[in-house]
């Protein structure tokens, strides 16, 4: 698979992880995608898909989940990649 197209797996790939907290790709546009849960109220995301991720988006973004969830970065991390 050619590195781009890999690159964009990825970003889909993650975004399908934050289905595990009611989060869809509602739309796409340009080069973020855009995401939406309904789970305690509602909360859109926006995730760029330029490539690599630089580690403060990364970190913003599950701050973010974070907050709206109401729960730690920590937890959060550990419940989005454990099996």
């Amino acid at each position: 698979m050619p590195y781009e197209a890999s690159e964009r797996y990825r970003r889909i790939e993650f975004a399908g992880l934050l289905t595990r907290f009611g989060y869809e790709i509602t739309r796409q546009a340009g080069s973020h995608l855009r995401l939406t849960s309904t789970l305690k109220g509602e909360h859109h995301l926006t995730i760029p898909r330029h490539k690599p991720l630089k580690v403060g988006t990364l970190s913003s973004i599950f701050n973010d989940v974070a907050l709206h969830m109401e729960m730690t970065r920590d937890s959060l991390v550990k419940e989005l990649f454990s099996k």
